[in-house]
Formats: C-alpha cells, sequence, structure tokens
C-alpha cells in the first residue's frame, strides 16, 4: 500500500482528476459492457400471455408464443444471453414438469433456438416453479431429500440439453449438484454444454418478489435448511470451492448488492469466471422509489450494476439487462456519474 507523507501536499490533490467530465471518462476504472448482461425471463403455461409482475414494474410472465418477441426485443439491444424460469400450469410433489419432454422450458427451448438461434439460452435448474409445495426438490420428513433430489435433477438437465440449452444453471443448493449433473450431462452425450452454478445462494429476503414472479414461495417452513445463511461469507469460499472441484465453469453469487464483499473474496480466490444475480428485490426496492420520487432510479441502477461489476463480476444477471442496455447503445451509460 503507498503512503503519502503529509508533506506531499499540495502535490497530491485527487481532485485534478475530477475536474471534468472528460478527465473523469478517461480515468475511469470499471465498465459496464452488453456482454456482462443476463436476462431472466418467466415463461408461464398458456397462450397469448403478457402478465405484468405487480411486484416488479416492467417486468412480465410470458406464454411460449409471446417469450419469442422479447427474446427478439433482447437481442436488438445486444444482449446475447437469457436465463429462463418456467412456471407450468400443473405442479406436483417432484416438479415432474421440470424433467418433461412436454414440459414448460423444453417446449419454449425449441421454440426459441428455432426463431432466435443466436440467442445464448441458461436454464435454471431447479424445483421451486414446478413442486406443489413450492421448494427446492423431493420432501421427506418435511424437509428436502438431498439425494433424492440429485436424481431429478439429474433428468432435468439432460431433458433441457436435449431440447437445446445451451448451459445450465443450477439453484437449488443440493449438496453434490454439480457433479451429478455434470456426470448425467457426460453420460448423455452432453459434455459440450456448460455448467454456472448457483455457488453462493443465500436465504435472503431480497427474494420475494422473484416469488410472486415464479409462484414459487414455500408452502410451509422456508429453505434456510439448504440456502446459507448470511451472516456467512467463509462458508460461501467453502461452497464454491466444492462447485468447482466437482465441474463448475463459471460460479455465482446471489443475491449480489447485499454480498459484495462475497463476489470479491471469490473472484480474486478462484480462476474462473464469476457471475452474480441482481435480483427482484434488488430490483424492484430501485423501481419502487423511483415511483415515489425517493430516489433518481437509471442513476440508481447504474450505480448498482457498477458496484457489482467492481466487486468483480464477470457476468450480471439483471432484470435491468434491456433498461441499461439502451444507455450503452445511445452512449450514455456513463452520463449518471
Amino acid at each position: 500500500m503507498f503512503i503519502f507523507p503529509d508533506s506531499d501536499f499540495p502535490i497530491q490533490r485527487p481532485r485534478r482528476l475530477r475536474k471534468n467530465k472528460n478527465i473523469r471518462d478517461l480515468v475511469r476504472e470499471t465498465h459496464l459492457h452488453l456482454e456482462d448482461l443476463i436476462y431472466p425471463v418467466f415463461i408461464q403455461d398458456g397462450k397469448n400471455l403478457k402478465i405484468e409482475i405487480p411486484s416488479m414494474p416492467g417486468i412480465y410472465r410470458f406464454s411460449p408464443d409471446r417469450v419469442i418477441d422479447e427474446i427478439k426485443e433482447a437481442r436488438d439491444l445486444g444482449i446475447k444471453a437469457v436465463i429462463l424460469f418456467g412456471i407450468p400450469s400443473h405442479k406436483d410433489d417432484m416438479g415432474s414438469d421440470s424433467f418433461s419432454d412436454q414440459g414448460i422450458i423444453q417446449r419454449s427451448l425449441e421454440l426459441i433456438k428455432k426463431e432466435v438461434p443466436e440467442m445464448f439460452v441458461i436454464t435454471d435448474v431447479c424445483f421451486c416453479e414446478y413442486t406443489s409445495h413450492g421448494h427446492c426438490g423431493v420432501i421427506v420428513n418435511g424437509d428436502v431429500d438431498n439425494d433424492l433430489t440429485l436424481e431429478n435433477l439429474k433428468k432435468q438437465v439432460v431433458s433441457h440439453a436435449r431440447h437445446g440449452a445451451d448451459m445450465v444453471a443450477p439453484s437449488g443448493m443440493m449438496d453434490g449438484m454439480v457433479k451429478a449433473i455434470r456426470q448425467a450431462l457426460d453420460e448423455a452425450g452432453f459434455s459440450h454444454i456448460p455448467i454456472m452454478a448457483y455457488s453462493a445462494k443465500y436465504a435472503s429476503a431480497f427474494y420475494g418478489p422473484f416469488r410472486d414472479a415464479a409462484e414459487s414461495a414455500p408452502a410451509f417452513g422456508d429453505r434456510r435448511t439448504y440456502q446459507m445463511d448470511p451472516s456467512n461469507s467463509r462458508e460461501a469460499f467453502k461452497e464454491v470451492y466444492l462447485d468447482i472441484l466437482e465441474g463448475a465453469d463459471i460460479v455465482m453469487v446471489k443475491p449480489a448488492l447485499a454480498y459484495l464483499d462475497v463476489i470479491k473474496m471469490v473472484k480474486e480466490s478462484f480462476p474462473v469466471p464469476v457471475a452474480a444475480y441482481n435480483v427482484s428485490g434488488e430490483y424492484s426496492m430501485v423501481k419502487a422509489a423511483e415511483k415515489l420520487g425517493w430516489l433518481d432510479g437509471k442513476r440508481t441502477m447504474v450505480e448498482i450494476l457498477y458496484s457489482i461489476k467492481r466487486a468483480g463480476a464477470d457476468l450480471i444477471l439483471t432484470y435491468f439487462a434491456k433498461e441499461v442496455a439502451k444507455l450503452i447503445n445511445k452512449g450514455e451509460i456513463e452520463n449518471y456519474f
């Protein structure tokens, strides 16, 4: 660390590099690019549906026939990747729609890859949107049974890969899930499909609006037996390390904004790409405060996304993706500093 003696003033005047926009632009350390963005998309069973999510203004659930227009709009803005979340018409204890050849994600994958083949399509791999109880796996004695859930995860990822997924993203925080998924994909002939693991996913209050969007609130209890304790950071190191050993190609920290320290630790500790999920609650807080006139919504959005990138995220999953892409395309993104 540099130590500047007191005598360096007035020689050292950091304000020289803040005098005007030109010099601030020249010395800016962090930049946000279209290639950094992954856009989450909700797909609901039905036809001709575009339903706004009340707790997430500007975000919608689409039926498979309507989601194509949304994917094309994202593509035209320069967004190169989306992640899909499915809401089936029928839910059961096993979440069987998630690994059915006629499942909501499987049918949507085929449509998207046919109509927008250049889009890189990631699928969220979990069960909370598909189960009648809203938990992330098979329930035994009132809790998610880890190893039984792994067997269903294997079915789900192979089904997604068979129907066109470019990448799978397991989010259930089951022990050994990456190893099970990697083996299942390899044995089914999909060794080329990468895994983006939700490696450090915390049991967070920031997921509330997502549960409205995906209709995935638990019918009983909560998810603290499998998602991480928000007070822990060393545990995140362990979870990420294990996922990399098991074959994760990309690791993720979720949520992002309250866990910037974890993003930084992971980035500095491991030689793999790091994703961060700028989750629903982080999005909705900005939109609510903007509506009330308490915050400049665009400026707050930009500052949040730059903070996530500055902390070390290589990829950012964000509901702001289309909004921020428009600013990047217009060359206006850094006008908010």
